[in-house]
């Protein structure tokens, strides 16, 4: 739960929001008493346990080695095997937002108190989250079921004081950096080497980051919209109300309603509203509120999901209040995996609608009175033509980063992992659909206000007028070419932050 300068872990009320400020912010992370006796009660049974009958994980092998009984004398052993063997990942290092996300869920799970870990190994991993400490977590090595396993088990080598981490803003090994935090490596017992390793929760931290930038994104997708409706010359006609309401989708509804708030008083709709030979506009602008409509729905779909799972003792065994130990599969990312691939899809649509809208404002024959490409002179300049190969490339590329994850498995561990989820490979490349449609909308807004501008001395809405105000102080207007990189890329910049829906708030428009 969030308050003003900490996080108490108790387990079952994390929030998205939550996992973002661990994530990004270094939001301060402790654990709640209750939370504290809770694992101790879970604890109790497993050492109970681990005197009697074998119990997986406890005083066994793992996966297709569950038959083998492991002495007592051995068992820490095993867990520490464990954690070693299942450090296999390959490739570049994934985000440290990712990593930070996936060590504070992994807390929160150990919190819960249904996996019988100790209360001080859920403290190590707040201890890492507290001192800055991110272990180094290769790209490839989940399936996704048993969970992230090798993300995972590279997360938990620094609790031990093995493999390398970043802190400082530079990569050490792990035992150099708990020694500079002052912090003691620990040693795991039964049962915490799965505890640790066994769960979802690198898949559902990059789909809570996810949820939270597609929010803003989506809003400022109809921001850029409203600009192209007016640098088109297009009418708001078909985002009215009471034709909205006769396909009552609450996306589609709040997205027409988003276009309608930031169109009205706007000059320019005004100027053609009668006597315009046209009668309708394109479907990449009518049909606008039912595309970004329908993402907006599958976020809600997802946002519920993710707030499931937030809720949920992922890991295998459970240990049960009444003393049980039993195997299950909460482990397996399905849920996670199908949600991330439906966001892909839908994101990219996004995208993909953007891009068309940007081409009829760079295509003479479709503009309305626009010049080529936006250029200043045409002939020897060629404007913003390349600014929406760009985009073009990027939305080509979704297409391909769209086709699902969830619906591939491959069996491992002699086939006892004999369907898995890929959901790590779905969440994974949903960050990239995200990072790229954000770019098609940068590539778009400078466009669209550029043609805003020329249709001066008409006049945009004040809502647009002020997101054309706002780009104006980082992107400047028409002119004779001159190198567009950094242009695109300030204003991607300005849509990772919030200051589109800053600079309408003073007027009172407030998006959904």
């Amino acid at each position: 739960m969030t308050s003003t300068d900490t996080i108490t872990l108790h387990g079952p009320d994390v929030t998205i929001d939550d996992v973002v400020h661990v994530a990004r912010m270094a939001t301060p992370v402790e654990l709640a008493d209750d939370a504290i006796e809770g694992m101790k009660r879970a604890r109790n049974v497993v050492e109970r346990l681990a005197e009697g009958d074998p119990k997986y994980g406890i005083s066994t092998g793992f996966g297709a080695l569950a038959t083998v009984s492991i002495p007592p004398d051995r068992r820490r052993a095993l867990q520490a095997a464990l954690v070693r063997s299942h450090a296999a990942g390959m490739g570049e290092p994934v985000e440290d937002e990712v990593v930070r996300a996936m060590v504070f869920l992994r807390a929160r799970t150990l919190a819960l108190g249904a996996s019988g870990a100790r209360p001080l190994v859920a403290q190590a991993m707040v201890d890492l989250l507290n001192a800055g400490i991110t272990p180094i977590v290769p790209e490839h090595g989940s399936l996704g079921a048993s969970g992230d396993l090798a993300p995972l088990a590279h997360g938990a080598l620094a609790l031990l004081g093995e493999g390398d981490v970043t802190y400082r803003g530079t990569r050490v090994p792990a035992a150099d950096a708990l020694a500079s935090a002052g912090l003691e490596p620990i040693e795991l017992a039964e049962k915490e080497g799965l505890a640790v390793t066994n769960g979802t929760d690198a898949i559902l931290g990059m789909l809570c980051l996810a949820v939270h930038d597609l929010e803003l994104l989506y809003m400022h997708a109809d921001m850029i919209t409203a600009l192209t409706i007016e640098g088109l010359l297009a009418t708001d006609a078909p985002f009215a109300a009471d034709l909205q309401a006769l396909r009552p989708h609450p996306g589609q509804s709040q997205s027409a309603a988003n276009l309608r708030a930031l169109l009205a008083a706007s000059p320019i709709i005004e100027s053609h509203r009668t006597g315009d030979v046209r009668v309708q506009d394109a479907y990449s602008i009518r049909c606008t509120p039912a595309v970004h409509g329908a993402a907006r729905d599958t976020l809600a779909h997802a946002r519920s999901v993710a707030e499931v799972e937030l809720a949920s003792a992922i890991d295998n065994p459970m240990v049960l209040p009444d003393g049980r130990v039993e195997s299950c599969g909460n482990f397996h990312g399905a849920p996670l995996g199908f949600v991330a691939d439906f966001l892909a899809i839908a994101t990219a649509e996004v995208g993909a609608i953007a891009e068309r809208r940007m081409d009829r404002l760079l295509d003479k024959t479709r503009s309305h009175g626009l010049n080529p490409f936006l250029a200043h002179e045409v002939g020897v300049d060629s404007g913003l033509m390349i600014g929406h190969y760009t985009a073009a490339a990027m939305a080509s590329e979704n297409k391909r980063l769209s086709v699902p994850a969830s619906v591939d498995s491959l069996p491992t561990s002699g086939m006892q992992e004999d369907h898995v989820s890929m959901a790590w490979s779905a969440t994974r490349k949903l960050r990239l659909v995200i990072d790229n449609v954000r770019r098609i909308l940068a590539v778009e807004y400078v466009i669209a206000a550029r043609a805003i501008e020329a249709r001066s001395p008409l006049q945009p809405a004040p809502a647009t007028g002020e997101l054309v105000k706002l780009l104006r102080e980082f992107v400047p207007g028409s002119g004779p070419d001159r190198f567009l990189a950094p242009e695109l890329s300030d204003s991607e910049e300005l849509l990772r932050s919030d200051r589109l829906v800053a600079a309408i708030r003073p007027l009172g428009v407030a998006l959904g």
